[in-house]
């Protein structure tokens, strides 16, 4: 019987130590997936902060004080303007 007992107590401890293991490896993947959780947060929340700059940076009225200020671009006189309709008839202003 001692023979027998002293082998149930080896594979009980060999049983706990396995169970400690996993634990141990889980408790080591739940703190990684923390941390990648943390990096997407961190992430989202750069992706939103340069969404808003983009559309900051790229509204019609800086675009136009740009293109007049570095360019020296401007809104055509009226009397320039020309509008042909799909079909293409002329519909205001005159021909160049």
């Amino acid at each position: 019987m001692g023979r027998i007992a002293g082998f149930l107590l080896v594979l009980a401890m060999l049983c706990a130590m396995g169970v400690i293991n996993s634990q141990h490896r889980a408790r080591k993947v739940f703190v990684d997936l923390e941390a990648e959780q943390a990096t997407q947060r961190r992430l989202e929340e750069e992706f939103t902060q340069l969404t808003l700059e983009q559309g900051t940076w790229a509204t019609n009225k800086r675009v136009e004080s740009i293109s007049a200020k570095s360019l020296g671009m401007r809104l055509p006189d009226a009397s320039s303007t020309v509008i042909i309709t799909p079909d293409g008839r002329l519909v205001s202003g005159k021909a160049p």
